[in-house]
């Protein structure tokens, strides 16, 4: 603790330093924002169909986002995801002005579309605030004969805007016409008051995923803001020497991943009742059938893309899992309305977030 609180003083008598310690207490900032901005994601369902209290539910979203944590580390055993975000600019366009003014603009588009209750995404917002800052500070997609984004880490990203919610829609379908045909001899209240128990398993399988995913996003960029410190300006050779940066920061930074995944869950108890609305009940009328096939879905695909260590976007992945069930009834059963304009916000998010970005980037530049 002794060394913590040196390190921190040290840091506090340098600008770059004190830059360093606002991007980590904005980042912790998004972390919270994040949580209660994706509650919807998770509880969605269960609060629609009268599974749980709105209270309750977050509470039970909250505990199993922390329990992420212990899967992570003693599980897994990496991040793959926080490694993802770090390196998904150009190592040589990163400063510490345009990790802050990434994570200053992921944070106003969360609070924007939170406010107009759009489910969003946090993920993507980040992403795009990163990269539009670090194409403003190199003054272009190339500079000095290098790419500024990392597109091997990028492109996946921007893949699985369209591909999360079209798997989650894919199994989704599955897996109601499969509890359908299985459950299809059962007495419909018996059936119901099953499918509401096992609704408690599905939403607390996709609060994992979603603990999983989205704290490690954080992780990212004050990974990646660590990193250039000690690289260029409070020079440490371990970080120059180390095979992966990323994972050397973790370890030696272990405060970091345990206080993501805590400020997450508290962020879920915040609850997003806006959002929770629209995912619950705006889409398309769900059961307590449905909810089990759209949470299990929403998982899968999350387990799945954790796995390959790509970002995606929880509430992508659950609104297309809550499309999947609704195409099963009958194509009109689903508000195509109300998807389109969530579609478009999807598409918006990382430009705009780019450009919000790139904005603050040049603001910020006028006065450090």
């Amino acid at each position: 603790m002794t060394e913590f609180f040196d390190a921190l003083g040290h840091m506090m008598s340098s600008t770059p330093g004190i830059i360093l310690i606002s991007i980590i207490v904005l980042s912790f900032v998004f972390d919270y924002i994040n949580g209660f901005h994706d509650a919807a994601n998770s509880i969605a369902t269960i609060v629609a169909t009268k599974v749980l209290t709105p209270f309750q539910a977050v509470l039970w979203a909250a505990a199993f986002n922390f329990v992420a944590y212990f899967i992570s580390v003693y599980w897994i055993g990496e991040f793959k995801i926080g490694n993802t975000i770090a390196k998904s600019v150009n190592e040589n366009f990163i400063t510490l002005e345009v990790i802050l003014s990434g994570i200053i603009a992921a944070i106003s588009w969360n609070l924007l579309t939170w406010k107009f209750g759009i489910p969003s995404s946090s993920s993507h917002t980040l992403i795009g605030g990163f990269v539009g800052a670090a194409l403003a500070h190199a003054g272009g997609f190339n500079a000095e004969g290098e790419s500024v984004i990392v597109y091997s880490k990028v492109i996946p990203i921007i893949l699985f805007i369209f591909m999360a919610p079209l798997i989650g829609m894919i199994i989704a379908s599955i897996l109601t016409i499969i509890i359908l045909n299985i459950c299809k001899n059962a007495k419909p209240a018996k059936a119901e008051r099953w499918f509401k128990r096992l609704q408690l398993v599905s939403s607390a399988l996709f609060s994992l995923g979603h603990g999983m995913n989205d704290a490690q996003k954080v992780m990212g960029i004050i990974g990646a803001a660590v990193i250039f410190y000690h690289m260029n300006i409070d020079f440490d050779p371990a970080y120059v020497n180390a095979e992966d940066k990323f994972q050397y920061f973790v370890g030696h930074w272990g405060w970091v991943p345990i206080t993501s995944f805590i400020v997450i869950a508290l962020g879920t108890m915040g609850g997003g009742w806006k959002i929770i609305k629209t995912m619950g009940s705006k889409i398309t009328k769900v059961t307590p059938l449905e909810g089990v096939a759209a949470e299990t879905a929403g998982a899968m695909t999350l387990y799945i893309s954790e796995h390959f260590g790509i970002p995606v976007s929880t509430t992508h992945t659950i609104t297309g899992s809550i499309i999947g069930v609704g195409l099963t009834k009958r194509v009109s059963a689903v508000r195509w309305g109300v998807t389109i304009s969530l579609l478009w916000a999807w598409i918006l998010t990382i430009p705009v977030s780019a450009i919000v970005a790139a904005l603050i980037y040049y603001f910020i530049t006028l006065f450090i």
